[in-house]
């Protein structure tokens, strides 16, 4: 008779340990089910969010590879510092992984008359480098803390009050 009770709090015990591990695995697919907005994305891969322009609407990303796609609800353009004027497309693609961009389309910069796609952004510690393929360029990591808006840029205050 004892054996029979040890056989069955045994079997209650299995039972009851595959119901809480069943419950934990739902629980953890649940939160990982949620996906990241495309600035986290960035974020996750030590990127600042002020990468993309305000307004995207979303992402894909093959993890094992890093292809990537960047969806805007439009085009987008807008200047920096009064000097750099960058274009987005509806689709930005390219390959992510830790601290590097490449084969990126979509994201081009006007210098002098041309608009050069850049092709590349490396972080370097602090600093993010911009390729266009035959030259590159260097900015602050803390330049990239703020999404900047299409159209106005990173200057919508001073652009909305000069136009009213």
């Amino acid at each position: 008779m004892g054996w029979t009770i040890n056989i069955s709090v045994m079997i209650y015990l299995i039972m009851s340990t595959i119901f809480v591990l069943c419950v934990s695995a739902a629980h953890y697919n649940y939160s990982n089910d949620k996906k990241a907005s495309a600035y986290e994305a960035l974020e996750q891969y030590n990127f600042p969010m002020g990468l993309l322009p305000r307004g995207a609407t979303g992402y894909s990303l093959n993890r094992e590879t890093g292809e990537f796609s960047a969806y805007l609800n439009g085009s987008c353009s807008f200047t920096l510092e009064k000097s750099y004027e960058l274009r987005y497309k509806p689709v930005i693609k390219g390959v992510i992984s830790e601290g590097r961009l490449q084969k990126l389309s979509g994201v081009s910069v006007k210098v002098m008359v041309l608009w050069l796609n850049i092709v590349e952004v490396k972080r370097n510690n602090e600093n993010l480098e911009f390729s266009v393929g035959f030259t590159s360029a260097n900015f602050p990591v803390r330049n990239f803390k703020e999404c900047p808006h299409c159209g106005c840029g990173l200057d919508c205050d001073k652009t909305w009050s000069s136009s009213s």
